[in-house]
């Protein structure tokens, strides 16, 4: 999404140790492409005086809903939402079409130059 993401991982770490991570290695990107080819307007958005860590631009929001999912019925239906998200933004009519979808390797047919690869066939479902 141009302005979020969504994130489901088999939490090798505490979650908001992993979304910490995350948060830093894109604004040190992010923020380091800006100042590199010197789009100040960009970089003043992202400004701001009173922060706690002393840094000068911020890219991410401080809020996050970070939690577990424990079961499978939980696991599919925040799937299938952050399949749908760029659809219900009116980003794409078919979730496979957005470029930044993990859809495609739910549909099993990633396209040659997938830019996110799932490690879908490490999920291990219990079996009824």
């Amino acid at each position: 999404m141009p302005d979020h993401l969504h994130l489901i991982t088999d939490r090798p770490r505490e979650p908001s140790r992993v979304l910490q991570f995350i948060k830093g290695i894109v604004s040190r990107r992010v923020i380091g492409y800006l100042k590199e080819m010197k789009y100040e307007a960009s970089l003043k958005k992202l400004e701001h005086h009173d922060w706690k860590r002393n840094h000068r631009y911020s890219l991410w929001q401080h809020d996050s809903d970070v939690f577990s999912i424990v079961s499978e019925a939980t696991f599919m239906q925040k799937v299938n939402y952050v399949h749908q998200n760029p659809v219900r933004a009116g980003l794409v009519e078919r979730a496979q079409d957005y470029r930044w979808s993990s859809s495609r390797f739910w549909s099993n047919c990633p396209s040659e130059d997938e830019p996110l690869r799932v490690d879908i066939d490490k999920i291990v479902w219990r079996r009824s």
